[in-house]
């Protein structure tokens, strides 16, 4: 510990440590003590991978980075340790004795004894060896259950904050715009409103927990031209505005989110992460966040080797710190010795580095990480032998009973029924040909951010680390007296047909076919879903479309199940299959829900996040399309879905009816009452999901011919009703304006009532009258829907 204290404290306690006084003192005093080199190590991390011997983490070595010296860097501090856990198959228990014993070595070799910040991936479940894998993103928008969503992010924070991890990477708030982009299992969306309440009841989740989430890509990165990863966002300042921040914005303002990454991408010539007008001007000085902006991996490096706006790494490392980047990741590269260079030689002021810094320690102090007391030793390791390396490997369990329940659950409500022609549920099948590429594959659940997919892939000599039941095992334990043969039949996209006359063969033997098709999540090209992972077209991987045509040419009922991470075009099953089940790479328990559904045991209350095209060519497309993105008769392309944002079929059905306007004029800044009754008239308990979409006829410039502006579950037994009460500001119809500006114009609009983006049952006709007014980020966000006391009709 330094010898020197500030003004105003006791020897013992130098001011920065002393939590009786404020934290913005404390981080004062502790910038003014702090040399130029000692302010740059607490601004960067070090990629590193814990030890499954319990000792000091290891310097992790990628093709993007030059090598590490520990010993070297940290006598003047260390900023953050970058995935730890998620680095390498790793013992949780000892993980943690290897990261409290590396976070006491980093105390103990600076002058103030400050530890570093660790941070890891959590985008379906905590990125380590032996955690829980939960369902995608995807899946999370397909619940429409914020609530639920919350539960579990609360969950997955508990397991890391529980073994020393301060910040998780996660969620992903970028609104899908085109379906080809690998990354859409990372998306909740492609409709902003969704994202943005799940995503923040996510951010609420992990914060609860402690944990400092961090919102990503901001901003554009899902605009990509082509549906490429990290090409060109050709999009304009409305769209960008009202389509892609609006998810940001909501999870900063409610959710209380304490970090944000910048994306890869750049908008008009200007990356974001030298975009001073987005991370400052916008981002800061307008929405009032305090966080920390940390780059998102070799970003900054970027700025020069893809970017082009960077002559050297000290021009990098200036350009992302004036536009307010405060954190290098994941490791050391411009803002290290070359960013020293040039701030002695005058390239770079020093304000900006203090600017950084201030927020960088008081986040740390906010952890407690400056305090007197501040302990390397995490709360799962408390009144554990440290020295009794046998005792402790398998102590720590991050997939216990609780989180699977909870997986399940996630995984159930995740789960959408797309068609069925009555087979649905199956009931008591004799004999039933499980065929695809996907029926037998522990992994197929699995999205490219969990550990099996993410990390394990390149250690196979290690075990999984957690259960992943096959579809084929779920299935025979939902349907114990029948037997089910299993065809592999093709690969997901190997485009192998051999195997498909055997498939017919089974098929035909058959009392029911489950095809189960779809992706393969895997990094940069190994996958057919995931970060790097782009698809031409939206046509099945591989031979999967002959096969399945093949199986509906037997005349036997095909069930067509998907487990993939985007939607898929899937040609004549759309009007052939008996059924078709789609579910998002639905985690560990993800095959068990699948099961379920196709008993009956569960009643699916999953809806669509993304359209599912019609046809594999059609994009980009999606719902939000304004009148010329929908099908025209001077074009020969129909961009029509098979099935439209928010479609979900259950196993009863729903009666809508009785609505009724309390005044169907406002002022602008006024607000409408509406009710409505849902009745479940079919013969077993169900969830009807009810979506509020806003159509604005005439406006002053191009809107979508509709959008989300509000929804809720609203569960009912067989023969129950309900009236659902619904208060929609004015705001909700605001829109950036000519001038650039958020306003809400007088004139009709017509608020829609439907069980999805297609399927309207019920419409108000509304005016908002008085004179154009201008909102902010201030604005009311949320329609309140509340619901009247059940009654049986």
């Amino acid at each position: 510990m330094i010898a020197d204290v500030a003004v105003g404290t006791t020897p013992e306690i130098p001011l920065w440590n002393d939590p009786a006084h404020s934290v913005s003192a404390r981080v004062s005093a502790l910038i003014e003590a702090m040399t130029l080199q000692e302010k740059i190590a607490q601004l960067y991390g070090v990629w590193v991978g814990a030890s499954d011997e319990g000792g000091d983490v290891a310097p992790h070595q990628h093709d993007m980075e030059e090598a590490v010296d520990l010993d070297a860097l940290l006598p003047t501090g260390l900023g953050q340790l970058t995935r730890p856990f998620g680095t390498a198959p790793v013992d949780p228990a000892l993980g943690a004795l290897s990261l409290l014993r590396t976070q006491a070595r980093i105390a103990s070799a600076n002058r103030f004894g400050i530890p570093a910040l660790a941070h890891e991936e959590c985008l379906a479940g905590f990125a380590t060896w032996g955690a829980t894998a939960y369902p995608v993103p995807l899946s999370w928008g397909a619940t429409f259950d914020p609530g639920l969503v919350h539960r579990m992010a609360a969950a997955i924070g508990r397991d890391m904050r529980s073994v020393g991890v301060h910040q998780g990477l996660a969620p992903v708030l970028d609104v899908v715009r085109d379906a080809r982009w690998g990354r859409v299992e990372e998306t909740i969306s492609e409709d902003p409103y969704l994202v943005g309440t799940i995503g923040t009841a996510y951010v609420r989740g992990l914060e609860d927990a402690g944990i400092v989430a961090t919102l990503k890509h901001f901003v554009g990165y899902s605009a990509s031209r082509a549906g490429r990863n990290l090409a060109p966002a050709p999009m304009g300042p409305r769209e960008r505005a009202d389509i892609l921040l609006p998810p940001f914005e909501m999870a900063i303002r409610e959710g209380g989110a304490r970090s944000v990454m910048h994306a890869y991408t750049d908008v008009d010539g200007v990356p974001a992460a030298a975009d001073e007008n987005l991370l400052t001007g916008l981002l800061r000085d307008t929405w009032g966040f305090d966080g920390t902006v940390v780059a998102d991996y070799f970003g900054i490096a970027f700025l020069k080797t893809l970017h082009g706006i960077a002559a050297d790494w000290a021009g990098a490392a200036g350009a992302a710190l004036r536009a307010g980047v405060d954190v290098e990741l994941p490791t050391v590269k411009t803002f290290g010795a070359p960013l020293a260079e040039a701030v002695t030689a005058g390239r770079v002021p020093e304000a900006v580095i203090d600017r950084a810094l201030r927020r960088v320690l008081t986040q740390k102090a906010e952890l407690g990480l400056l305090d007197p007391d501040w302990d390397p030793v995490p709360t799962a390791l408390h009144d554990a032998d440290l020295d009794d390396l046998d005792a402790l490997r398998g102590r720590i369990d991050l997939d216990g009973p609780e989180n699977r329940e909870l997986a399940r659950t996630v995984a159930e409500e995740a789960v959408v029924l797309l068609s069925n022609d009555g087979t649905l549920p199956l009931v008591r099948p004799r004999r039933i040909a499980l065929v695809g590429p996907n029926a037998d594959e522990p992994t197929a659940v699995l999205g490219c951010y969990s550990f099996p997919q993410h990390i394990g892939v390149h250690h196979p000599g290690t075990p999984v680390g957690i259960e992943l039941p096959t579809l084929r095992e779920t299935l025979a334990a939902e349907f114990p007296d029948a037997e089910v043969t299993v065809v592999r039949g093709t690969g997901v996209d190997d485009g192998d047909v051999f195997g498909i006359p055997e498939a017919v063969q089974a098929a035909r033997e058959a009392d029911v076919v489950v095809a189960v098709l779809g992706d393969r999540a895997g990094l940069f090209g190994r996958g057919t879903s995931g970060e790097g992972c782009d698809a031409e077209s939206l046509a099945l991987p591989g031979a999967q479309q002959q096969l399945l045509d093949a199986l509906l040419d037997t005349r036997k009922p095909v069930v067509t199940v998907l487990l993939a991470g985007r939607p898929y075009a899937l040609g004549r099953a759309v009007a052939e299959s008996a059924a078709i089940v789609q579910s998002f790479f639905p985690g560990a328990e993800g095959t068990a829900a699948v099961a379920g559904v196709l008993s009956g045991r569960t009643n699916p209350s999953g809806r669509l996040p993304v359209s599912v095209p019609r046809g594999a060519g059609s994009q980009p497309t999606t719902y939000l399309g304004a009148r010329l993105a929908h099908a025209s008769e001077v074009s020969n392309i129909d961009p029509t879905p098979a099935f439209g944002f928010g479609h979900g079929l259950a196993y009863t059905a729903f009666e809508w009816s009785d609505l009724a306007v309390d005044g169907k004029e406002a002022p602008t800044d006024g607000e409408f009452s509406l009710e409505f009754t849902v009745r479940n008239t079919g013969e077993r308990h169900g969830t009807e999901v009810v979506q509020l979409y806003l159509h604005d006829p005439v406006a002053s410039v191009v809107q979508p011919v509709q959008r989300l502006i509000g929804y809720t579950r609203v569960p009912l037994e067989a023969g129950e009703e309900r009236r659902v009460r619904v208060t929609v500001p004015a705001d909700l119809a605001s829109f950036t304006g000519r001038d650039g500006h958020r306003v809400v114009e007088p004139g009709d609009l017509e608020l829609r009532f439907a069980a999805s983006s297609t399927d309207t049952r019920l419409t108000a006709s509304v005016t908002l009258t008085g004179p154009e007014r201008r909102v902010d980020h201030t604005r009311r966000l949320h329609a309140v829907f509340a619901e009247e006391g059940a009654a049986d009709a």
